[in-house]
């Protein structure tokens, strides 16, 4: 779960809901000096001011703008309370502001099942890129799961199916890409959290070659961009960043210290933008997946999305500042 201190105020708040109102995902990036599967490094110059930036996912070359968002914490919260109601606002904040990628899974206890309800309620499901998981021990387990999440869903298809932690991979892996065979998912992938699973991941997309592969990738934590990146770059597979905030510490590390001088070049004026940007400048991710339960906090992480990218130098000023 994501999560920052609440030290926005309240007229920054109104303003950043009316700034990001005309977003649209329609910004096109420049090609990465990397294979042509790879995604694209940096929005076009044509790019209209304001639009998401989006990126290409190499299998199919189909567009998602770079800020999604994640469910896990967020949504696990009881339908008819304040706070469900408070993510209706986020959805259509969301999606207002050009969002379309929501990853989501049946580990996070009844996040899926208030997804569903939500983009039901909302009229949304037909805008949302939907990414799910399977993460059971064998295959009867994994087809009673699916069924249920598709029920929890309220869809009879989605966009991604991803092996959760790797877990049972040789079983639900295959499982997975008979799914697509089937048109119920229409890209397959595998996750992981944690630095120390990073070799594996590795090892595992370049023998199997999956669309997407979703992994930790932090200020904090930035070991994917030697380890997962280099391999998902060469073989043009989709990438994923979870934990951009490191599970909300960095806000805790960033309470009382003012952003760097170049903030405002880079379009930054939240530390929340800082770290979802820091993530979108490396030429390999596809999306960041931040999870929130309040409207503002929507807005703001949109607004990391838009503008210049950071600099090489501006990336490794970050990571040794949080080393």
């Amino acid at each position: 779960m994501n999560s920052r201190r609440d030290f926005l105020t309240t007229a920054s708040l109104a303003a950043a809901g009316f700034a990001l109102a005309p977003l649209a995902a329609c910004s096109q990036d420049r090609p990465a000096p990397a294979p042509p599967a790879a995604p694209a490094a940096s929005p076009a110059p044509a790019a209209r001011a304001g639009a998401l930036i989006t990126r290409t996912i190499p299998a199919t070359g189909e567009s998602v703008p770079v800020i999604g968002m994640g469910t896990s914490g967020s949504f696990q919260v009881e339908p008819g309370s304040a706070e469900y109601d408070a993510l209706k606002q986020v959805l259509q904040t969301f999606f207002d502001g050009g969002g379309t990628l929501i990853d989501t899974s049946p580990n996070y206890g009844n996040a899926d099942t208030v997804l569903g309800e939500l983009l039901a309620e909302g009229g949304h499901r037909d805008k949302c890129f939907l990414a799910t998981k399977i993460a059971a021990d064998d295959r009867e387990s994994a087809e009673t799961q699916w069924a249920e999440s598709l029920r929890r869903l309220k869809t009879d298809r989605v966009e991604l199916l991803q092996v959760h932690n790797l877990r049972a991979w040789q079983i639900q892996l295959p499982y997975a890409r008979e799914l697509k065979e089937q048109g119920l998912a229409k890209y397959v992938g595998v996750t992981h959290f944690v630095d120390n699973a990073h070799a594996e991941v590795a090892d595992l997309i370049r023998r199997e070659r999956p669309d997407f592969v979703q992994i930790n990738y932090s200020v904090s934590a930035p070991a994917a961009a030697r380890t997962v990146f280099p391999v998902a770059q060469e073989l043009g597979i989709a990438v994923l960043v979870n934990r951009a905030f490191d599970d909300g510490k960095l806000f805790a590390q960033v309470a009382d210290r003012p952003l760097p001088g170049w903030a405002a070049e880079a379009g930054v004026d939240s530390w929340a933008q800082m770290f979802l940007k820091f993530a979108i400048s490396h030429p390999a991710v596809t999306a960041v997946i931040p999870a929130t339960g309040k409207p503002h906090r929507q807005a703001d992480n949109l607004k990391g999305g838009v503008g210049p990218l950071l600099s090489q130098a501006q990336q490794d000023e970050l990571t040794a500042m949080f080393a």
